[in-house]
């Protein structure tokens, strides 16, 4: 046992919470090896971690990181509990990342949301607005906009008349919502963020690129995050729409009437054209390019950097360009790289200098 409390505060950490090894073994389900007394204020990795900070060590490929740790407390994989180093305290934990997860609220507070209105606001008619909603410096709110209780809208955002925000949303700083936009309810979105602009619709007719006029609308539903500089149309007529539970990095774009289903992952400077259908539990990797009107199955996933020109079934994991099953991508890759073997061979029977051999 441990004598005096496990937890305290003083001047570390963003929050100024110290925890012992003890308590974050408690906290997480886990075991102490090493010193329990020992305290942490804060979190780092491996390779950066004081004797003040707390790091996790989840597969072996970091073990030489760990042997040359400062770290005070180390969250480690059973299967990696005896990998040689010299931290103060290791908590053995099934799933070190997950663990981390319910020790970074303790040492990094949540800010303290703000209310009120600031005195430049621009606030249009008909506007009807929640309990506890902050609107912060230069936010402009059009005509019959409705925001629910307790949403935050940061400096410099706009939000377009009609627009919807339902209760508990976060728009970051610079965030515009042109009319046609729906949110849900605890929707986050970053900085630079643009939803429901025009998508990218043209008919060639007398010699010239005449825009389709876009009239639908962009729903984004609940508990959806969505990145940085990213990008989402409204539909031409039909809608676009973002599923529940969503998460978008940044520097993503998605075009007019796609459909995105719940509990999907797209990675950052992804592009997905008009008219795709990703349904529930998908992930997209990174700068993979979607056409349009195609459909990628329940759970499928897209390795980074992939171009789909064709339906993925449900459950299937896709690579390369053009994308098709991963271990099928993996052996052409694999005979690409044969080729120029096979071709110095084959010059050699032409010129007779050579055999096969």
């Amino acid at each position: 046992m441990i004598d005096g409390p496990s937890t305290r505060h003083d001047g570390g950490g963003e929050g100024g919470l110290v925890l012992t090894a003890a308590a974050i073994a408690e906290t997480v389900g886990g075991t102490v090896i090493g010193d329990p007394t020992t305290v942490v204020a804060g979190i780092a990795p491996l390779d950066r971690a004081s004797e003040r900070e707390l790091s996790f060590l989840a597969t072996s490929k970091y073990a030489s990181l760990f042997s040359a740790s400062r770290a005070g407390v180390v969250l480690v994989a059973p299967d990696l509990a005896n990998t040689p180093g010299a931290v103060a305290a290791r908590v053995v934990v099934t799933k070190p990342q997950e663990a981390l997860l319910a020790l970074l609220p303790r040492f990094y507070r949540t800010p303290i949301r703000q209310s009120g209105i600031h005195p430049s606001v621009v606030i249009g008619r008909g506007v009807r607005m929640g309990e506890d909603v902050f609107l912060g410096p230069n936010v402009v709110i059009g005509d019959g906009a409705q925001l629910g209780d307790r949403v935050t809208i940061d400096a410099q955002c706009t939000v377009g008349a009609g627009v919807g925000i339902d209760d508990d949303s976060h728009l970051f700083p610079s965030v515009t919502l042109y009319s046609g936009a729906m949110l849900g309810k605890r929707v986050s979105i970053h900085s630079g963020a643009r939803i429901g602009s025009d998508g990218f619709g043209y008919v060639f007719r007398n010699g010239r690129h005449e825009k389709i006029p876009h009239v639908g609308r962009c729903f984004i539903e609940d508990d959806v995050e969505i990145g940085a500089n990213t990008t989402i149309d409204r539909g031409s007529i039909d809608d676009t729409v973002i599923g529940a539970g969503t998460k978008i990095d940044n520097l993503v774009q998605i075009g007019h009437n796609v459909r995105v289903g719940k509990l999907c992952i797209v990675v950052s400077q992804a592009g997905i054209s008009g008219s795709a259908r990703l349904e529930d539990g998908c992930v997209i990797g990174g700068q993979v390019g979607m056409a349009g009107h195609h459909t990628i199955g329940r759970g499928a996933t897209i390795a980074g950097q992939s171009g789909v020109f064709g339906d993925v079934p449900p459950g299937e994991i896709w690579s390369g360009y053009p994308a098709r099953p991963h271990r099928e991508s993996l052996r052409a890759q694999a005979a690409l790289f044969k080729l120029p073997a096979l071709l110095r061979r084959i010059e050699r029977l032409l010129d007779g200098k050579g055999s096969t051999q």
